[in-house]
């Protein structure tokens, strides 16, 4: 799918916003505390808060720089805040420390001084307060603006010039009593109105892109979202061209009750009482339910089987031989719960039933994702399968009355016949775990739509056959749930397409789903420095397409937003690519004239030497065919060929006359050009020619002739074991090994459209001599 990785110099329109608009302040917060910031009006936020130890605190920020939202739609930078008032009510409820508290809510500033220095200025919001200590409106002059807990005795004047962020302090009362648990966790509101800024300044540029509705859907996530207002994180979703469906992912870190465990000292979950989520998310999420709602979205609520490690209750986890815990490689790690603990899968219940009701109190309709359920089996070289867990070996025993055969300690182990029952018997078990959050989820919201996201490299590892036993139950099969959905990054930025392929083809022979019951999820990348990696995500979302897949979701938002991912459909509704695979006639494309084409722009400077800029980095072929053309009945073909491409719309295949073969003398031979060097993980080599010395040009050829491929790996031809596949990778079906040299041969065409819509032809001047001109130029595909 094209794209195009923005940054915030590429806006080419502006809005403008007031500066402190509401949607853009954020939270923070150290846990175990839960913070979250919604929109309540045009001038207006609410921040609610959760502390669970006395010492606890939460900010309320504003960032001079934004550096969350996408470039195309972040506001611009501004760290003067000379001339500027600022002008809110405050009003806290609940446990939260008053404005005229011994530690109450300061108003930090970082940035700084005069000449350069790095300062931090803590302004005391009572002091410039005008009402009651739980409700005043607070008047901030940033040119006459005091640090200091007593005025004037201890003013320390603050400089507005160069501000970086300004955090507004929210505490508990019980904050500076010491440190420990509080008694009860202490929850509290704060309601910020009639928010104004006013001065020189007091406007700021905001990024006004907007990409047209696209066909491609947008997976977001609490974890890494819950910092930021709904209404900024809609604001990005719209901006950026999605519609009509979102897969919200909740989270493992966020969303939870907390209870204190005082023999251990820990945070764990609580399920105890009527509701599991906390007053934060709970407000977060009816904020952010009722905004789609209003926005015409339908949002799919996805909850999975994993928890923060920290905050896990120790026999919820999955346990590997030795006792170890399933631990993920997030940091810090989370956990994955047993799905033979009762207590953990009713818990999970709880936590589904209570979003999907948020979501229907918001008037959408019930959509439900169960998420990677899966028996974990490790990460590394050495990969110990998390099957044995308390829970899990004492329901074996109950149910079959057999004992617990001998635990595996690797993943590659084969099993015997008892070990083999053992791991049928666990597929079993987590099959039963995701149906009874289906059931719980159907149970309160008659009518809802059950899906169910399933991680394909969890389970394609010829190395490792266990985990298809354990991670894939029959019970799966269709029709078990209303939408079955498919991720499977690990394969695509590795750009593995042969796993990626295999995945796919697993699925669907296992469990019969059809096209229009199957959902895909492409992405993602992890790390901001591996932007490389969208590539490949673009090219499975358009594997997707053409498997006429109901639904394609990216995933997920924030790394959209953080590396300025921006889709866009150029295609028409019936065909996408807009490339009809057909080759213009041969006879009379040999007598075309033409060739490669590139840009540079040269200045010739006053002294006479030159500046040459590469404008391309590729070349970009023309041709024009018209010299092909020797007798009416040519003419007369090459007019339908023009209509059947409907002009310019749809590009098509031609065969260049003097460059159509990996070699010279289009002799075609095995080992005519290298690919690329095996690492025993990569399956997809694209075909590439190179030209002239070792530095000079690298060709991607996206159109080869199939039946012209030849292919070799360390000089040894391969006649089985590849495949072509999509913009012309061969695609093997077991990965070359390490430091393997993959060579190929091909003939191959040139992708090209005709230049213009009208094809302006006389049989008179034909018949007299006159030769017709039919530009052609070359379409790039990669």
């Amino acid at each position: 799918m094209p794209y195009w990785l923005a940054r915030s110099e590429d806006r080419l329109a502006e809005d403008w916003i007031k500066r402190f608009d509401p949607r853009f302040w954020t939270m923070n917060f150290p846990r175990p505390a839960m913070g979250s910031v919604v929109t309540t009006g045009p001038d207006s936020l609410r921040i609610d808060c959760v502390f669970y130890q006395k010492q606890d605190l939460a900010g309320l920020i504003w960032q001079s720089e934004d550096t969350w939202d996408h470039p195309l739609l972040a506001y611009e930078t501004a760290r003067d805040y000379r001339g500027l008032m600022l002008t809110f009510r405050w009003r806290a409820s609940g446990g939260i420390a008053m404005l005229n508290a011994v530690h109450e809510p300061t108003l930090t500033i970082e940035g700084r001084d005069q000449n350069g220095g790095p300062r931090t200025w803590y302004v005391r919001l009572w002091n410039y307060a005008v009402g009651d200590n739980d409700d005043a409106v607070i008047s901030l002059d940033f040119d006459a603006l005091n640090g200091g807990f007593l005025l004037p005795q201890e003013a320390d004047p603050v400089w507005a010039g160069d501000i970086d962020r300004m955090f507004i302090s929210i505490v508990p009362e019980s904050f500076g009593s010491g440190d420990g648990a509080l008694d009860a966790p202490v929850e509290g509101t704060v309601e910020m109105s009639d928010i104004l800024c006013e001065g020189g300044g007091a406007t700021l540029g905001l990024g006004d892109a907007f990409v047209p509705p696209h066909k491609l859907r947008v997976a977001t996530g609490y974890d890494d979202l819950y910092h930021l207002t709904p209404a900024r994180v809609l604001h990005n979703i719209v901006g950026l061209g999605y519609r009509a469906w979102l897969n919200h992912y909740v989270g493992m870190s966020h969303y939870f009750r907390l209870g204190h465990d005082a023999a251990t000292g820990r945070f764990i979950v609580s399920n105890e009482g009527a509701q599991m989520l906390n007053a934060p998310a709970r407000q977060w999420h009816a904020d952010f339910y009722a905004r789609s709602q209003l926005l015409g979205f339908r949002v799919i609520t996805s909850l999975s089987f994993e928890l923060l490690d920290e905050h896990a209750p120790e026999e919820w986890k999955q346990r590997n031989f030795a006792g170890a815990p399933a631990l993920t490689g997030w940091d810090p790690p989370s956990t994955l719960l047993s799905p033979c603990n009762g207590e953990a899968v009713a818990y999970l219940e709880a936590v589904a039933t209570e979003f999907c009701a948020l979501a229907a109190e918001a008037g959408l309709p019930v959509d439900f994702q169960v998420g990677e359920p899966w028996w974990w089996s490790g990460l590394g070289a050495v990969r110990r399968p998390c099957f044995y867990d308390a829970a899990t070996t004492a329901a074996y025993a109950a149910e079959t009355g057999r004992p617990v055969p001998t635990p595996h300690q690797l993943v590659t182990e084969q099993p015997d016949a008892a070990q083999g029952e053992y791991l049928d018997w666990l597929g079993e078990k987590l099959g039963a775990a995701t149906f009874a959050l289906r059931d719980a989820v159907k149970a309160a919201h008659p009518g809802a739509t059950v899906a169910l996201l399933f991680f394909t490299p969890q389970v394609i590892d010829e190395g490792a056959p266990m985990l298809e036993r354990v991670n894939m139950p029959l019970s799966w099969a269709h029709p078990a749930f209303d939408v079955f959905q498919v991720e499977d990054y690990d394969h695509v930025t590795a750009e593995n397409w042969g796993a990626h392929e295999r995945g796919i083809a697993l699925v669907d022979a296992r469990f019969g789903y059809p096209r229009e019951r199957q959902q895909y999820f492409a992405g993602f990348v992890l790390k901001g420095e591996a932007r490389a990696q969208w590539r490949a995500i673009g090219r499975s979302i358009e594997d997707a397409r053409r498997r006429n897949c109901s639904q394609v979701f990216v995933w997920a938002l924030p790394q959209v937003m953080r590396d300025g991912m921006t889709f866009y459909d150029t295609a028409g509704e019936d065909e996408v690519g807009g490339f009809h695979d057909v080759r213009f006639p041969l006879e009379v494309g040999f007598g075309a004239s033409g060739g490669p084409e590139f840009s540079t722009t040269v200045i010739e400077t006053a002294s006479g030497f030159e500046q040459r800029n590469v404008n391309w980095a590729e070349a970009r072929a023309r041709f024009d065919a018209g010299l092909g053309v020797r007798s009416e009945a040519d003419l007369a073909q090459v007019i339908a060929f023009f209509r059947a491409r409907r002009g310019r719309a749809f590009a098509f295949r031609f065969r260049d006359p003097f460059d159509c073969a990996s070699a010279d003398g289009n002799t075609v031979t095995p080992f005519d050009q290298q690919l690329g060097i095996g690492d025993g993980v990569r399956t997809g080599f694209p075909l590439i020619k190179r030209y002239g010395e070792e530095e000079g040009h690298v060709r991607r050829i996206t159109r080869p002739v199939l039946e012209a491929v030849r292919v070799a790996i360390n000089g040894v031809e391969q006649t089985q074991g590849w495949a072509l596949g999509a913009a012309g990778e061969v695609q093997f079906s077991q990965a070359p090994p390490q430091g393997a040299v993959v060579t190929a041969g091909f003939v191959f065409d040139v992708p090209v459209r005709f230049a213009d819509d009208q094809l302006s032809v006389s049989l008179a001047g034909f018949r007299a001599g006159e030769i017709p001109s039919i530009p052609l130029i070359e379409v790039r595909e990669a």
